[in-house]
């Protein structure tokens, strides 16, 4: 891949997780441990919105790592999150710090997988259990989709800030990501 193609997919892909970012430093204590939205057929703490953070968070990660084959995320997070037959939920509800910390390292681990990747890499087979059929995509293919992850649900709380009367500068439109 060249330069070009680093820096587009960065800027864009760095933006929608500073919209997350965003939403995570908006949100007020008071909503911190509340739900995003109501299904009956989901745990409670599972749609809360540090969940929804988590979530996003963690398979940001594993997308970008490539494999649910000696991934482990780190720590204090667990692989619950992928275990289906385990809620999937964590043992504890995290903190704004250490889900910022998490967003932080990935971030980083974003930029950097993406400024480094090689043609070959990009073009490289990727399976998750989540696909249909056997299912396989190029490994760039699940980072548009990763990004797109994370675009949902930063949105998906921005919303929900939103209709709490969170101002809107706080939560506004990324275009590009910012520089360190």
């Amino acid at each position: 891949m060249d330069n070009l193609w680093h820096t587009l997919l960065w800027k864009q892909f760095g933006a929608a997780i500073d919209m997350l970012d965003n939403a995570v430093i908006a949100c007020p204590d008071v909503l911190w441990r509340q739900p995003v939205w109501h299904d009956p057929s989901v745990p409670p703490r599972r749609v809360e919105f540090w969940y929804v953070v988590y979530h996003a968070l963690f398979w940001l990660d594993l997308y970008l790592f490539g494999s649910e084959e000696g991934f482990a995320p780190p720590v204090p997070f667990t692989l619950v999150e992928q275990d289906d037959a385990a809620g999937p939920l964590p043992d504890q509800s995290y903190s704004r710090d250490e889900l910022r910390a998490y967003l932080t390292y990935a971030r980083q681990k974003c930029r950097t997988t993406i400024e480094t990747m090689t043609e070959e890499r990009a073009r490289q087979p990727v399976e998750f259990g989540w696909m249909r059929d056997g299912e396989v995509v190029s490994y760039v293919e699940l980072q548009l989709y990763n990004m797109r992850h994370i675009q949902e649900h930063a949105a998906q709380l921005s919303l929900l800030l939103g209709q709490h009367g969170v101002p809107g500068e706080a939560l506004d439109w990324v275009a590009r990501a910012q520089d360190e």
